[in-house]
């Protein structure tokens, strides 16, 4: 009896180290994951503290050997260029992957979802050059249009495959029981199925902006830049990305200084939309339940 109790026990403390054994290796396995991320901010914070005004927000870059100045322009620019893309972009990535869900059977669907998983993988800097041949040259010249166009693309396949994965998620019962009410199918869709996972579908949004936000090699082929306020949406346009790496790889500390100051002002531009969203469609879906 002594010997059987003595064995419960020691099964009962070897289940107990194991279990404390692989917890640790989880918290150890999600520090490594965490720190290089943690890492960055904090490098980026105390780079980029220093420039931190309200003059970095509001005026033009200053010239060469002058102090001073900031990135009013390439902060407003950047938020035309992304408001732009957003506005074509989103729509035709969450059309797409309402089609890659619900209408997945035929070659048309699998031609369709074969190329857009090829555009996830094409580089940024091949649809900048794609752009540059088929909107800059025909217009003329660089705008924000063209920059505009080349983020959309980018951003449009990531919102297609996560709308896609979060349709899918819907049990069929759903579709189902509203078609056997007599709904017409596009209603069972957009009132029922895309209407019950739009905070998840916004999530997608989410990550797509937060993917062309920091995009800069497009940019460079498209709306190019500007050291002044760009009045029309036809003209060069310069954008947060295309600034620092303009201001990062010159040889004046005062531009470097500034560079990591929009490095920095990118990571909170970022963190901001992923929280107000996240926040909102939050407050959305517990007021509904």
């Amino acid at each position: 009896m002594k010997s059987l109790s003595s064995a419960l026990s020691f099964n009962d403390y070897r289940r107990k180290l194991i279990n404390y054994m692989m917890i640790g290796l989880i918290v150890l396995g999600a520090f490594v994951a965490l720190a290089p991320l943690f890492s960055i901010f904090y490098y980026v914070i105390e780079r980029g503290y220093h420039n931190l005004s309200w003059t970095f927000f509001t005026s033009l870059p200053a010239p060469i050997g002058e102090s001073g100045g900031g990135m009013g322009n390439a902060l407003l620019g950047s938020l035309k260029i992304i408001g732009m893309a957003t506005l074509l972009g989103v729509p035709w990535g969450i059309a797409t992957g309402v089609y890659l869900s619900e209408y997945s059977y035929g070659k048309s669907s699998k031609t369709l979802r074969f190329v857009i998983d090829l555009l996830m993988g094409v580089p940024s800097i091949v649809i900048g050059i794609f752009i540059f041949t088929v909107v800059v040259r025909p217009m003329g010249g660089f705008s924000a249009y063209a920059g505009a166009v080349a983020l959309a693309i980018i951003m449009c396949p990531i919102i297609a495959r996560s709308t896609e994965e979060m349709l899918k998620t819907v049990p069929i019962h759903y579709r189902e029981a509203g078609l056997a009410l007599g709904i017409q199918r596009w209603k069972v869709i957009l009132f029922i199925l895309v209407r019950g996972k739009w905070g998840a579908i916004m999530t997608g949004v989410v990550l797509g902006v937060a993917r062309i936000s920091g995009e800069t090699a497009p940019l460079l082929f498209t709306s190019l830049n500007n050291q002044y306020w760009s009045g029309s949406l036809k003209d060069p346009t310069s954008s947060l990305p295309v600034q620092i790496y303009t201001y990062s790889i010159s040889p004046y500390e005062e531009w470097q200084m500034q560079a990591w100051t929009g490095a920095l002002v990118l990571i909170i531009f970022v963190f901001l939309i992923n929280l107000v969203i996240r926040s909102f469609f939050s407050n959305m879906r517990d007021s509904r339940d």
